[in-house]
C-alpha cells in the first residue's frame, strides 16, 4: 500500500493565492461584464526591459547554429551572469561576495522553500508574523511543526510584527536555530535599518544560528541609509544566506530567474557539533535536483547590468513606486493607517475590520482585488496588502472605485 506524507494534511486550508483566485473566478462568473482591477497577487504587468528582449533574441539566434549552440550550462549558473551579480549587486556596495558564492536558479520562491531540506527535523525555526506563506508551509510539509491551532502551527517561534515595532521583528529572548527575514518585507512593505539588521547578525553569531534573508524586493529601496544586502553587515558572511530575484526587479515573473548567495564561510553543524559549509551542501542539492536556468534567460538577466539596462530597470521600478505612493496617499486620505509603499511595492493597510470581509466587500462593491492579511498569519488579521504592480491608469481607476465603495 502506497502511503502519503501526512504532514501535507496539516496544511491550513488552501494556499492563500489559490483561494483568492477561486473567489475572483466565482465573482467573475457571476458578473461577466464587470471589469476587475487587481491589487492582489504580486505579479508584474510591465513588459521586459528592451535590453533583455534584445539579449533574448541574440541568444536564441545563437542556439540555431552548432558553432554557438549551448546545451547544459554551468551547474551554478553561467559565469558571465554570476560575475556581474557579484560585482554589481555586492562588491559595488561593500559586500565581500565572489562569483563562485552565487547560485542561479528559477525563482526565490523555489529557493526559500527548498533551502530547509538541508536541515534536521529537530531544527527550531523563528519567522515573522505576518509572513510570506512559503516559509511556513514548506516546513510544515517537511514535518517540523505540530498541528495548526488558533491560527498558528505548534513548534514554530512566531515573531510578532505590528505597528508598535514598525512591522520589524525583534530579536527573540530565547535561542532558535534558524530565522527567516524578508526586507523590504512581503507583505507589509516595511524596511529594516542597518542597526536593526546588525542586531540580528549579532544574535545569529552568539547562538550559532542561521539567517535566511529574502531580499527579493531590494530594487525598490530608494533610501540611501538602508542596507541593500545583509552582507553589508560585518560578520554576516558566517551566519546568513541571501535570496534575490529578477521577478520584480526586471519583470521576470514569467521568465524565471533568481539567485541565492551562500558565502563559503557560512557554517551549519551536525549532531556532534562539527561544522559543515552550507555552500557545499547546497551545491550538492542544487546539482542533484536542478538542471539550470536556460542560456537565453541568463543572457537576458546579464543585460540588466549594462548601463542602459540599469537605466531601464530603474525606470520600471520608479513606475511601480509611483503607483505605490499613490495607493498609500489615497488610502491615508480615506483615514486608513498604511505601512510600506515608499521603499517597497506593497502597501499594508489597516482595514479596520476582518481582512477577508474587507476583501469580499472590495471585490463585490468595487471590482477591486486586494490580498487579505489573515493569509499571512495571525498578526495579519485586520489588514490587507495592496500591490503596486499594475498600470498607473488602473491604479487610479481602482482607487476611485475603492473610494466610492467605502463612502457608501
Amino acid at each position: 500500500m502506497i502511503t502519503i506524507n501526512e504532514n501535507y494534511l496539516k496544511l491550513n486550508a488552501s494556499y492563500l493565492f489559490s483561494e483568492i483566485a477561486k473567489r475572483v473566478a466565482s465573482f467573475q462568473k457571476s458578473n461577466p461584464s464587470k471589469e476587475i482591477i487587481k491589487f492582489g497577487i504580486g505579479d508584474v504587468t510591465r513588459a521586459l526591459p528592451k535590453v533583455c528582449i534584445e539579449a533574448f533574441h541574440k541568444a536564441t539566434d545563437e542556439m540555431a547554429s552548432e558553432a554557438s549552440f549551448h546545451g547544459y550550462g554551468d551547474e551554478q549558473g553561467y559565469a558571465f551572469l554570476r560575475e556581474k551579480i557579484a560585482q554589481w549587486d555586492y562588491q559595488a556596495h561593500g559586500a565581500d561576495i565572489s562569483a563562485d558564492e552565487v547560485f542561479v536558479s528559477d525563482g526565490a520562491k523555489c529557493d526559500t522553500g527548498n533551502f530547509q531540506e538541508l536541515f534536521s527535523q529537530t531544527l527550531s525555526i523563528a519567522l515573522p508574523d505576518p509572513v510570506y506563506p512559503v516559509y511556513v508551509d514548506t516546513n510544515v510539509m517537511a514535518g517540523r511543526t505540530g498541528e495548526f491551532t488558533q491560527g498558528r502551527y505548534g513548534g514554530l517561534t512566531y515573531l510578532e510584527c505590528n505597528r508598535d515595532n514598525g512591522f520589524v521583528p525583534k530579536v527573540p529572548e530565547t535561542k532558535v536555530d534558524c530565522v527567516y527575514l524578508c526586507f523590504p518585507n512581503n507583505p507589509t512593505g516595511a524596511v529594516i535599518t542597518r542597526d536593526q539588521l546588525t542586531q540580528w547578525v549579532d544574535y545569529a553569531r552568539r547562538n550559532k544560528a542561521l539567517l535566511l534573508y529574502d531580499a527579493a524586493y531590494v530594487a525598490f529601496i530608494r533610501d540611501p541609509k538602508l542596507p541593500l544586502s545583509i552582507f553589508e553587515i560585518p560578520g554576516a558572511r558566517d551566519v546568513a544566506v541571501e535570496f534575490r530575484s529578477y521577478s520584480k526587479t526586471a519583470g521576470f515573473t514569467g521568465t524565471r530567474c533568481a539567485y541565492t548567495v551562500i558565502p563559503k564561510s557560512c557554517i551549519a553543524y551536525d549532531a556532534k557539533g562539527n561544522g559543515h559549509a552550507l555552500h557545499k551542501l547546497w551545491h550538492r542539492r542544487h546539482t542533484t535536483k536542478f538542471n539550470g536556468v536556460c542560456y537565453m534567460v541568463q543572457r537576458a538577466a546579464e543585460a540588466i547590468y549594462s548601463e542602459e539596462g540599469q537605466r531601464q530597470v530603474t525606470e520600471t521600478i520608479d513606475y511601480y513606486l509611483r503607483n505605490a505612493n499613490l495607493i498609500r496617499k489615497e488610502l491615508s486620505a480615506l483615514g486608513f493607517s498604511c505601512t510600506g509603499g515608499e521603499n517597497a511595492p506593497y502597501v499594508w493597510v489597516d482595514a479596520q475590520t476582518d481582512s477577508w470581509k474587507f476583501f469580499d466587500m472590495l471585490l463585490e462593491k468595487a471590482g477591486v482585488v486586494c490580498t487579505p492579511g489573515a493569509g499571512f498569519g495571525k498578526c495579519g488579521e485586520g489588514f490587507v496588502r495592496m500591490s503596486a504592480f499594475n498600470s498607473y491608469e488602473n491604479v487610479r481607476k481602482g482607487l476611485e472605485r475603492l473610494g466610492k465603495a467605502l463612502q457608501r
